[in-house]
């Protein structure tokens, strides 16, 4: 692993990281603040929360929350007649300047089927950078916790399993 890696940011660099974290996440009960999700390194120290997958939050809204709850990422799922005829679910990522302002930072495309458990769910960044339609994907299927991320290039950023 003596490689450099070549580190994108999304949110900020202040969450990259030049070499492999573990991290988990965990799924919190609909009772807690509606649900979610939270990610904690090896210490069990909170890095990340996910709010609005439940019953408190807004039908297709999510906030990415740092550890001290301040808000990194607001996340839209797509609506309307065009989404509804699309093959895909369409999410848009959007951070908020100190004025308000929403600025888009990337868009998230997941296959609709329900046999897509091997079809990629791909990551457009914005603006564009590059000329391919898509910066990075997410291969596997979540409940069996076997997942890869990746780039157009082909390399493999990295990979999570159950043991």
């Amino acid at each position: 692993m003596g490689a450099k890696a070549n580190i994108m940011s999304i949110v900020s660099k202040i969450f990259c990281s030049s070499s492999q974290v573990v991290l988990v996440v965990r799924r919190r009960p609909h009772v807690v603040n509606g649900g979610g999700f939270v990610v904690t390194d090896c210490s069990q120290k909170v890095v990340f929360r996910v709010d609005g997958c439940g019953v408190l939050g807004t039908k297709g809204e999510l906030i990415l929350r740092d550890s001290n709850g301040e808000a990194l990422l607001l996340i839209h799922r797509k609506g309307g007649m065009v989404q509804a005829l699309s093959i895909h679910k369409q999410w848009k990522g959007y951070t908020t300047d100190y004025e308000g302002l929403q600025k888009p930072v990337f868009k998230l495309k997941e296959p609709k089927s329900c046999f897509a458990r091997n079809n990629a769910i791909r990551i457009s960044t914005e603006p564009r950078t590059s000329n391919n339609d898509w910066d990075f994907e997410i291969k596997g299927y979540f409940p069996d916790k076997a997942v890869q991320h990746g780039r157009p290039q082909g390399q493999r950023d990295c990979r999570g399993w159950s043991e």
